[in-house]
This record gives structure tokens, sequence and C-alpha cells, in this order.
């Protein structure tokens, strides 16, 4: 029995939930009829063919390529999902044809007028059109990203607007000339510095096509067979189930670039895993939601969040995956080490061996099924473009997904000339590349939405000015005191990446935060990487927490409790930003020897802070033991020949302890709970 088949009945429910239920939004997915319904896929298929052909052929203009996108995942989320909260509709109404309507007209005149039009030689001095068709189209752009991810994004979007347009009264350290209505939606819509920019460019280039590699990994059973190979790795481990999750989670979050779509699905089956071999409901959530929001900084994919970093850095990408390799395994290190103390503590055992999956078995049978991933992975860090690697990753897991019955069979009919038996052949594969390509493109239409609403915030930064008013106003509050500073950083980070997907709370805070770090000497890289990771844990931190919402809603516990217990967890991922700032030891930036000792005592630091925050490392911990545990977790992790001492020394005392309770056979000490 695998993983996947143990759960079958709980994954498709909460699917339903995750798909229809949209409490993080705002809004419901319509259950359209049969001819709608067929009408949004074949607009689904159209454009996810468009986009693979699009990458082996050649990526058109931006003039072309980002409206046609923009018009066709628009139009689909008009139709698939109502403005309302519940609806009961079959059909798509009135009102969002025209807005389907408006939003292609807008875009594809956007498109036309930049090559056709005139539209750049007379920049600057826009006809009433022109203002019309940009003030349409953002409002549009404001009500997908309401539609796709709530208020929040919509609400800071139009605040920048009315920081753009009412500069003068602004306060004094912020305070700018304003724009008029007409430069500012222009400006907004109609060129390449708003809605049209280079977020959008993402989502339409290396976004959904890594998105569609994932989707299409899912649909084949591919990523099932990873992940029932993790279930046989470790599900006889302590705390097993949870180590598969941490897994699990990880490696579908980095490819789907949603935290929280990706704890409302492999949280479907792991969540039930985790509670039925013994874990509290909330802490079952909270190992999910915790490792979904790490799986966006986990290479080599990060979310897509590495391809922006190279567009926007102009840092190589293999330099970025590179980089961000031991901060990830920190992270999962830190939560995999809580989850094997808390099991030891409660007493937890692996579950029974012949309810597992046999992963030598899983891996000689379906040994091609690692060929796709590996390919990617291989052409990522060769210096290929993340668009040819995903081009052929969708290609090779297409190949590699047909059974050998089944290829021997097609090439039997062909010889013996079976109409029949091809067509039938045939039409199985069509239909399973059509539901990758439905469900590729559905999983991408928030990253769309919040793309182009993105490209708004951005758009209004380079206009205004702002990004470089932020940064004088860090240093001001800072008084040049880099600790400070980060600190500052990290508070708007959490803030500003609350509700947002990840690449989209990347591209706000690229435009703000880091070069607010950057004016104060931190290295380029780490400064972006410092921003990324707390848009990413914001994704646990009350109050909008929306993955610990929706891992919550699977395991039916309390989320107050369950992101307490989630930051816990990731407790290492509010730490390790502030490490590689001050010791880029950890980003590979510098000696071999420097690196190793910093990777050493990291690792060190992460077991300890795992053993504070769970409150067990050998025996149970008193509460000042743990306390210990955890500064000195914070001591031994900061890179210096003097820390290293003293963490050594505190962490012998540790020890010793553990050691003399071990040998009294006596606990040391009632946990605190």
């Amino acid at each position: 029995m695998t993983a996947t088949q143990s759960t079958t009945e709980t994954t498709s429910g909460e699917h339903t939930k995750y798909t229809e239920g949209s409490h993080w939004s705002g809004t419901a997915k319509r259950n359209l009829g049969s001819k709608t319904k067929m009408l949004a896929t074949v607009f689904a298929v159209i454009i996810g063919v468009y986009h693979i052909y699009t990458a082996y052929t050649g990526i058109p203009p931006a003039f072309i390529n980002r409206p046609i996108h923009l018009t066709f995942l628009g139009g689909l989320i008009f139709m698939w999902y109502s403005p309302w909260l519940q609806t009961n509709r079959k059909t798509v109404p009135w009102y969002d044809w025209i807005s389907i309507f408006l939003l292609a007209f807008c875009s594809l005149y956007f498109g036309y007028q930049m090559n056709y039009g005139g539209l750049a030689g007379r920049a600057g001095q826009p006809v009433f059109f022109d203002i019309v068709v940009s003030v349409i189209g953002l409002l549009l752009i404001l009500e997908l990203a309401r539609r796709m991810t709530g208020l929040i994004l919509p609400i800071v979007t139009i605040g920048t607007i009315i920081y753009a347009l009412f500069g003068p009264y602004m306060p004094a350290l912020v305070a700018h000339q304003g724009f008029s209505l007409s430069r500012t939606s222009v400006n907004l819509f109609l060129t390449t510095n708003g809605v049209f920019g280079l977020p959008l460019g993402v989502s339409a280039t290396y976004v959904i096509l890594f998105i569609i590699f994932g989707a299409l990994m899912e649909v084949t059973g591919i990523g099932d067979w990873f992940i029932d190979i993790a279930y046989g790795l470790t599900g006889r481990l302590t705390g097993g189930p949870a180590k598969t999750s941490v897994l699990a989670s990880g490696f579908m979050g980095s490819l789907n670039g949603s935290a929280v779509a990706n704890a409302a699905t492999t949280g479907a089956f792991t969540i039930p895993l985790m509670k039925r071999t013994g874990f509290e409901d909330k802490y079952a959530a909270a190992v999910e939601s915790a490792a979904s929001c790490g799986g966006q900084v986990l290479p080599p994919v990060m979310a897509a969040s590495a391809f922006i970093m190279v567009a926007w850095t102009g840092i190589p990408y293999r330099t970025i995956i590179a980089a961000a390799t031991i901060p990830a395994l920190l992270y999962f290190l830190a939560i995999g080490f809580a989850i094997h103390f808390n099991a030891k503590k409660q007493g937890l055992a692996g579950v029974p061996k012949d309810e597992l999956p046999n992963p030598g078995d899983l891996f000689s049978k379906k040994f091609q099924y690692i060929i796709p991933i590996s390919t990617v992975v291989y052409f990522l860090a060769a210096g290929f473009t993340p668009i040819f690697a995903a081009f052929y990753g969708i290609v090779l897991t297409g190949i590699v997904a047909i059974p050998k019955q089944k290829v021997v069979l097609l090439v039997q009919s062909i010889v013996q000339r079976d109409l029949q038996t091809i067509i039938s052949l045939s039409k199985n594969s069509v239909q399973v590349l059509t539901d990758a390509l439905e469900k590729g493109v559905q999983m991408t239409l928030v990253v769309t939405a919040a793309c182009a609403t993105a490209g708004v915030i951005v758009g209004v930064v380079s206009l205004t000015g702002i990004g470089l008013r932020f940064a004088g106003v860090v240093a001001s509050i800072s008084g040049g005191t880099l600790f400070i500073a980060l600190v500052l950083t990290m508070i708007t980070s959490i803030i500003l990446g609350m509700g947002l997907p990840t690449t989209a709370a990347y591209i706000v805070l690229a435009s703000l935060g880091a070069p607010a770090l950057t004016e104060l000497g931190v290295n380029l890289l780490a400064a972006h990487m410092f921003i990324l990771y707390f848009g990413v844990v914001s994704g646990i931190t009350p109050p909008i927490m929306l993955a610990v919402f929706a891992a919550s809603g699977i395991a039916e516990s309390d989320p107050w409790q369950t992101a307490i217990e989630a930051i816990q967890l990731a407790a290492v991922g509010f730490i390790v930003p502030f490490l590689f700032v001050y010791g880029p030891e950890l980003l590979l930036e510098g000696t071999i020897f420097e690196t190793i000792t910093a990777t050493a005592t990291g690792i060190i630091g992460v077991i300890l802070l795992s053993a504070g925050t769970q409150g067990y490392f050998f025996t149970e911990l008193t509460f000042p033991l743990r306390l210990l545990a955890s500064v000195n977790a914070l001591i031994i992790m900061i890179p210096t020949p003097m820390t290293d001492l003293i963490g050594t020394a505190v962490l012998g005392i540790i020890l010793g302890q553990q050691f003399l309770s071990m040998r009294t056979n006596q606990p040391s000490g009632t946990p605190a709970d």
C-alpha cells in the first residue's frame, strides 16, 4: 500500500475543499456547466500549448507575449471564479463576460499600440483614449488580484497609486512632486514599467512552464512516485510520516510556487498520516505549513523566485541556487530534528513495515521517473535557460510516464494498422495532457494576477523613487546601525509579504526592502535572500498566515495554536537570514574552510534550537535547559572563533547533564508545556 493509495478518499475531499473553498481569497470557484466548463478547458489548453510551443520556437517579444498571457489567464479567472464567496451559478454572468472582453481589449490595445500604433512615440503625451484604457485596465487588474489573493494586495496597490497621485501631501520623509491621473495610469498600464513589466514577464515565461511541469508530474503519477519513495524511506523512522511530509512538501513546494496551495494539496494526505501515528492535530498542520513555506526557498526552482532574482540583480542563476543551498538545508534540518525530538518526547513509533511501500521495488520498476527532474536540475546547473530546462522537463515527463505495456501495444497497433486501438490509446494520452495543462494553467492564475498587480507597485516605486526614499527612512530610523535596519526590514518584509504568493511577495520586497539594505553596505545577493526568506515565512506568521489556515483546515486544528507550533518548527528561518548577512560564508561567499565551519556550526545550532523548542534532546529538558539550549544555538551559529568556543563549552554542559540523566534513568525535569 502506498501513501497516496492509503489516503485517496481524504485527498479527494480536501482537494475539493482547496479548489472551491478559497477562504483566503474571499471568492469561490464556480461549478460551471458542461458547455461553459468545456470552453474554459479549451482556453486553458490553448494557452498552455502556446507557452510550451513558444518555449521551443522562441518567446515572442514582450509586447506580444505578455498581453496574450494576461488576456487568456485573466479571462479564465473571470470565468472560473465568482466575485463573491459563495455562488451556485453554473454559468458566467453577463458582467464577467464584459470584464473578459474589456481585459482582452485593454491588453491587446497595449500590444497593438506598442507594435503598430505609435504609443511609444507619444510617450508623455497620451491621448484621451489611452487614459480611458489604462484606468479600465488597472481596475480589472485589481479585481483579478482580489478574486485570487484577497483584499491585501489590492489595498496595498491602491495605497501606492494614491501615493503617486498625492505625493506633495505625504509626510516629509516620503513626499514627492506628485503625478497626474493621466501620467500615473498610462505609465502603470501602457508601458513595461507597470502591469506588463518584469513580474508579468516572469509569469508568462518561467513560472507557467514550471507549474505545467509540476502539474504534469502530478497528473501522470510521477509526483506520487517520489512521495511514495520518501514515505517508504522515512515511514519506519521515529516521526516518519511527519518527515515524509517535510520531504514531499519541500519538493512540491519548490515547483508549484505557492505555500498555500502546497499545504492544501500535499497536506491532504500527509496530515492524516501524521495524525494516524499519534501527532496532535495542531502539530501535524504546523509541520505541513512550515515545510510548504520552506519549499519556496529550496533549490533548484525556488518557486520561480530564483529566476526573478536573476532578472532583477543580474547575478547568474547557478550562483543563486548554489548560495541558497546551505540556508535551505539548515531550514529543513531544523524541521526534521524538531519532528524527531517531538516524536521521541511523546514516544511515537513509525509506521509498521508491512504498511509501507518498498522504495527499492518502486525505484526498480519505474526508475525512469527520475529522468525529468534530474534533467531539469542538470540543465539549470549547466547554465541553460530556465525556459529550455522546463520545456525538456515537460517533454521528458510525457515520455517516461507512458507505461511500457502501452508503448508495446501502440507499436503493435501501428504495425497491424489497428486504427481503433491507436485512437483509443491516443485519446487516453490526450486526456492526460489536457488534464495537466488545465491543472497547470489553473495553478498559474493566482501567480499571474499577483504578478500583474505587483507590477503596478513596482511601477509606482520606479515613478516616485519611493525605493530610495524607503532606504533613507530605514537608514534614518536605524541611525545607520545595520542590526536595527535588518530588524526593520524583517518586519516590513513580513507585513508586506502576508497574503501574497512567493513571487509577488519577492517582487514587492525587492523594490523596497533590498535597496534599503544595499544602501547600508549589505551584499546584493544577501540583501535579496534576506527579504525573500522573510517574505516566505510570512505564510506562517500571524495574523494572515495563509499556509497555516490551509493546513489547519485539513487537520481541523486551531489556527492560532498551529501558528505557534509552526513558528517554533521554522524558527531557524527567522535566524539564518541574519547569519548570512553578517557571515556570507553560508551563501558560499568565502573560503572553503570558512564555509565548512559556518555550515558545521549552523547544523549544531539547528539541532540545539530544535531541542530547545521541542523540550527534548536525549531525554526531556527542564525549562532552564530549554532556554539554555535555544540561546546557545544562537551563540554557536554566529561564525566567529569566540562564539564557537563559548557555544562548544555550553554544549558540553548540556550533553553532560543529559548523560547523567540517562545514567540515572530519570528525566531531567518535567517538560514545560
